[in-house]
Formats: C-alpha cells, sequence, structure tokens
C-alpha cells in the first residue's frame, strides 16, 4: 500500500514528505540527488531499504525543494534554505527529535544540520559521503572543478533514460537491468534537466570541513570500499574530524545502500541505533551548538559624537538601533549585546546572516555614516542566554578588520553559502589578534 504524501510548508515553499512506521525512535531520511517519495516505494530495491528503516522506528521522507513532488524553486537553495525544510517536515510530523541518516551528497546537509540543531539530532548516519565534491590539497582523490562541470554539462545534455541507466551501472555496478530502469524513472521524474545543473552546480561550491568539529551528537560513518567515484579515505576524514564518530568500512563496490550486500550496512544502522536507545551514546551537550555570529560598529563613531555633540549623537544612535534591529528582526537574528555603537548577535544560517549585515550597511547610511561589519559560523557555546567561545572572538577581529561599509566573512561562511547567489571578493590571508594561524577572508559583493 502507497503511505500518504503530505505537504509541509517552510517558508513559502510547499516539501512532500511521508510519515511511515511507528516507535518511540524517529529517523530523516535524506538521499543522494533527486528524490520522489512515490516512486521510490515502486523501485523494489529501494522499497527494500525504506522497509528496514521503518523497522527501526517512524521514517520521515521528504522531496529536497525544486525535486520530486515538493515545490519547483528558482533560487535559494543552500544548505540553509534545506535545514528550514527539515525542520518543516520533522515539525509537521510532531517529530521533536530525530536520528538524521544522509546518503552521498545529502551528507552536508545532515552534518549542518546535526551541527546547527543538535537538540533536534539523536545521531548522524552518514553513508558514502564526502564533506566536499571538489579536489584539493588536502582532498586530491577528488575531481577537479573543471572535471566535475564537465561531468554535470554531460548529465544535462544527454538526462534521459537510455543515459541515466548508464550513469546508475558506474556508481553501482550490480544493480540489475530492472532496477536501473525503476532508478532512471524515478530519477527522470524527480529532475528536470536545468534544475539538476542548478542543483549539482550548487553542491560544487560546497564545503564544511570547517563545522565537523561542530558536530556534538554521535555519528556513524558508514562507506563501501571499493566505490568507483568516492574514495574511502573522505569516510576516513570524516571519522577523524567529527568527534567521536564511528567508522565501519564495508566491502563492496555499490554507491546505493539497496544494492549488493545491503543486510551489512543495515546491520550497522540497526546497532546504531539500539546503542542511541540503551544509552550507550551521550547525548549532545545542550549548551553547545554551530552557530553564525555577526558583529558590527559605525565608523569614525568619536568624530562623530563630536561633530554633532551628545544630543545629536543620541539622535543617531536612536536611529541606528532602530535600524539595525529591523533587519535582525527580519533576518531571523537574536540580539546578543549591544554596547555603544556596536551590535552582536547569532543566526542559525550563515546566508541570512550575510544578508542581514548587508542590508544594515546600507540602512545606515541615510544617517550619515558607514558601519563595518563581520561573521564568523563556528561551535559557540550557550551560558544564561549568552553566547562564547572561539568562534565569538573570531567574529569580533573580522568586523575589525572590516573598512568601512564592507561586510567580511570567514571562509568558512562562504563556503557554506553555496548556492545564494550571493558573491564574494578575496580579501587575502589575515592574522586576527589573540587567534592562531591565518584566516582568509572574503568581501561580500555589493
Amino acid at each position: 500500500m502507497q503511505p500518504e504524501t503530505q505537504y509541509a510548508r517552510s517558508g513559502d515553499v510547499h516539501i512532500a514528505y511521508q510519515l511511515v512506521g511507528e516507535g518511540n525512535l524517529d529517523l530523516v531520511w535524506i538521499p543522494s540527488l533527486a528524490h520522489h517519495v512515490e516512486l521510490s516505494w515502486e523501485n523494489p530495491p529501494v522499497a527494500r531499504f525504506l522497509v528496514r528503516l521503518m523497522e527501526l522506528g517512524r521514517l520521515l521522507l521528504f522531496d529536497k525543494r525544486g525535486t520530486g513532488m515538493s515545490d519547483r524553486v528558482s533560487s535559494d537553495t543552500t544548505l540553509e534554505t534545506r535545514m528550514d525544510d527539515i525542520r518543516a517536515v520533522m515539525d509537521a510530523a510532531r517529530s521533536e527529535r530525530a536520528v538524521v541518516c544522509a546518503l552521498g551528497e545529502g551528507g552536508p546537509l545532515g552534518m549542518l544540520f546535526a551541527a546547527t540543531y543538535p537538540e533536534r539530532t539523536d545521531g548522524l548516519v552518514l553513508i558514502n559521503s564526502s564533506p566536499r565534491l571538489v579536489g584539493s590539497a588536502e582532498f586530491p582523490w577528488l575531481p577537479s572543478r573543471g572535471e566535475q562541470e564537465q561531468n554535470i554539462e554531460k548529465m544535462v545534455r544527454n538526462w534521459g533514460e537510455p543515459y541515466q541507466r548508464e550513469l546508475l551501472s558506474i556508481p553501482s555496478p550490480d544493480m540489475t537491468e530492472e532496477d536501473r530502469m525503476a532508478f532512471a524513472r524515478a530519477l527522470r521524474l524527480s529532475v528536470s534537466p536545468g534544475a539538476l545543473r542548478d542543483y549539482l552546480r550548487m553542491n560544487l561550491d560546497v564545503d564544511v570541513r570547517g563545522v565537523l568539529d561542530s558536530i556534538r551528537v554521535p555519528t556513524l560513518v558508514l562507506h563501501r570500499t571499493e566505490l568507483a567515484r568516492l574514495d574511502i579515505r573522505g569516510a576516513r576524514y570524516l571519522a577523524e574530524q567529527i568527534p567521536g564518530a564511528r567508522l565501519v568500512e564495508l566491502p563492496g563496490r555499490n554507491f546505493a545502500p539497496a544494492v549488493g550486500d545491503a543486510d551489512a550496512l543495515f546491520a550497522e544502522i540497526e546497532r546504531f541505533c539500539a546503542d542511541l536507545q540503551s544509552g550507550e551514546w551521550e547525548p549532545a551537550e545542550p549548551d553547545r551548538m554551530l552557530a553564525t555570529v555577526l558583529f558590527t560598529d559605525i565608523v569614525g563613531s568619536t568624530e562623530k559624537m563630536a561633530e554633532l555633540g551628545d544630543r545629536g549623537w543620541r539622535k543617531l544612535l536612536d536611529g541606528h538601533h532602530t535600524a539595525v534591529r529591523r533587519q535582525l528582526s527580519r533576518f531571523r537574528g537574536i540580539e546578543m549585546d549591544t554596547a555603544g555603537d556596536g551590535f552582536f548577535a547569532r543566526f542559525d544560517g550563515p546566508a541570512r546572516a550575510v544578508r542581514c549585515a548587508r542590508a544594515i550597511t546600507d540602512d545606515v547610511r541615510e544617517f550619515g555614516v558607514d558601519v563595518r561589519a563581520g561573521l564568523h559560523t563556528g561551535e559557540c557555546e550557550l551560558h544564561d542566554g549568552k553566547v562564547a567561545g572561539i568562534a565569538v572572538s573570531i567574529g569580533a577581529r573580522i568586523a575589525a578588520a572590516a573598512e568601512p561599509g564592507e561586510v567580511l566573512v570567514s571562509s568558512t561562511v562562504k563556503d557554506l553559502v553555496a548556492g545564494s547567489g550571493l558573491g564574494f571578493e578575496d580579501r587575502g590571508a589575515h592574522e586576527l589578534k589573540g587567534v592562531p594561524g591565518e584566516w582568509r577572508l572574503y568581501a561580500v559583493d555589493r
């Protein structure tokens, strides 16, 4: 029997989802590439895998925005908005906490969600995943950006059933011809060629290495040892960087978890979930979370104060504070502190924080002043409603390095806002006072 498809509202976008199974444990499944919540049940190996997951508890399936049965969108398909979609689906299903299971390039979304919302994440399972998709000095085994772009254009040009069947035989060579036809049909009906290009190109800019040490929830990393295009070293890197992560290297050459020896993979997920329920894993620390911090202050405030006098300066500050708070409210920022002409705020999404900073720098010009702004995303400590930690210090130092009217961000922020349409100009490596190492900083394009 086909499970019932429902819709959750995420901002202005409708996200198709299904809730199947029952039990005390909730699981959220983040698939690779495109997904179709109804056609998945017509694909025998996928259906078998989903049924196995259902045996563990309540299973939440959803179609990513722009794919499957969810609304088609033309922009703003960042990891940040996709995190919003997961929360919307969990809220609609009355799921307070869940084990997040992610496959392939769905992994970075799962990692970012677990780091940002530890209070809603019981555990994290990463299957055949990597923190980035483009080669670098640290990831020399991955294809270069040029190679990835060529692969994407080839996929878009040939998007159709014959090519899709050929494409599926590379990552999952043991897939039967009948299964390839079922997978190909689901892909074809889940995403158009243009949407496919946008989605894959956005993923080329994603890099979540900077947030891995902020993941404080129990994490299981599963990886096949003989995958054609996804080296086991990526999984080993994840296990090394995520505190307390458990790595299991599974024999096999199939990317799709439902193809080949699915029993061994599922047994590891089952063991992980049982350990979570038995208390084998420590729960996430509620006083630590990933956040984007924003610092702003008025440039040349002392001179402006002398020019305007006490009464004029107070009037300017009142207008400035009103403008800043208006933008914080608009972009879901939380004001943490205000000292004189400076503001300190935190956000649960870096793209919102960047857009807020840019709006603030534009708004305050009506008062005849410029502000400088700095942003960083990192692990923060929460104490009595206050935010502290090295990430806060880094954000403050970045703001101090900004030019008048400039929004300056760390490389971590830049890497997390792929797909947002925001542009950046490299400002080179900087030494930040009191912070070890060199930091690559970027100015937000106007």
